[in-house]
């Protein structure tokens, strides 16, 4: 069994884009979909520098639109399974059926514009917690009032909230436990993206999704959902609710995935599965950067595309 993975929001690298807009029609869907997001996806995948992408309004739609180009010259008919990291939700989402293209991009124009909005009505951060006991991590999390924003597996969990909070637990971190502070804007996936949450319901009422047709993992749970509407209401709750991506990686070890293509800008979901879902069994990974990495990544479907 094949699954695609689509990356979230810190993967992204200036100028990951421009070897994409070498092949025919990319610039143009690319401007079709900068009109829907409301950012110049060209100029952000290709000449921004690394503060104007970290911006989450632009980041949001640019890495979404990234996993749309890439999907669309993979024979999907072979892939089994598709799940993204937070936004990478929603690519994953267009590449199993349940939205359309444009619906994604629009959607992802409003969650990043609405999560940063929300970013900016007090200051509020992130942590990445690498090692020590997990129980303990969690809760010396809890008991300085923050929030668990992120539980990616292989010894990370990610903590969100004020940052007076962030400050005393970096100075009294759990035993075997490094702390690295995120440049990010605030406390994604926390009751303080509650405003974003909001705005993105309202629009996502005025779209119709289709069912997967394929299996789709949910960050909220690691399980798969087999209905569209399900799903985007699952998708709008992801932006306050935990990334459980541990359990999306149980998921695809249950499901015995022998192959793994991580889109465009790959290499953070990569590397969590190769040391979570490693020793006999382990899948083969690919990843997938530039047009370059294309027949490596379709020789994978055609390879093992299908098979359980």
């Amino acid at each position: 069994m094949l699954a695609v993975l689509s990356p979230g929001q810190g993967s992204q690298k200036p100028g990951f884009l421009t070897p994409w807009l070498d092949l025919t029609g990319t610039e143009a869907r690319l401007r079709e979909w900068s009109a829907l997001a409301g950012v110049d996806l060209v100029h952000l995948g290709t000449a921004a520098d690394a503060d104007e992408i970290k911006d989450t309004a632009r980041t949001q739609p640019l890495l979404v639109a990234a996993a749309l180009l890439a999907g669309e010259h993979l024979p999907l008919d072979g892939v089994a399974l598709t799940a993204g990291h937070s936004v990478g939700e929603l690519g994953a989402a267009a590449l199993a059926g349940v939205l359309t293209a444009e619906a994604a991009i629009t959607l992802a124009g409003v969650r990043g514009r609405e999560m940063a909005a929300a970013c900016a009505l007090e200051p509020t951060g992130m942590a990445a917690m690498l090692g020590g006991d997990p129980d303990e991590v969690l809760a010396a999390i809890e008991a300085h009032g923050l929030y668990p924003a992120n539980r990616n597996g292989a010894g990370q969990i990610v903590a969100a909230g004020a940052l007076d909070g962030l400050d005393k637990l970096a100075a009294a971190p759990p035993a075997r436990t490094r702390i690295i502070r995120l440049q990010v804007a605030g406390a994604f996936h926390t009751p303080y993206m509650a405003p974003a949450e909001t705005a993105l319901a309202e629009v996502a009422a005025g779209i119709t999704p289709a069912d997967p047709a394929r299996i789709l993992l949910s960050n909220l749970d690691g399980t798969a959902v087999d209905n569209g509407p399900e799903l985007v209401q699952r998708l709008v709750r992801q932006v306050t609710a935990p990334v459980r991506w541990d359990l999306c990686m149980r998921t695809l070890a249950d499901l015995g995935v022998t192959g793994v293509i991580e889109l465009p800008p790959a290499g953070t979901l990569a590397g969590l599965v190769k040391r979570d879902l490693k020793g006999e069994g382990a899948p083969e990974i690919v990843t997938l950067n530039t047009p370059d990495d294309l027949p490596a990544a379709r020789d994978l479907i055609a390879r093992i595309g299908g098979r359980s």
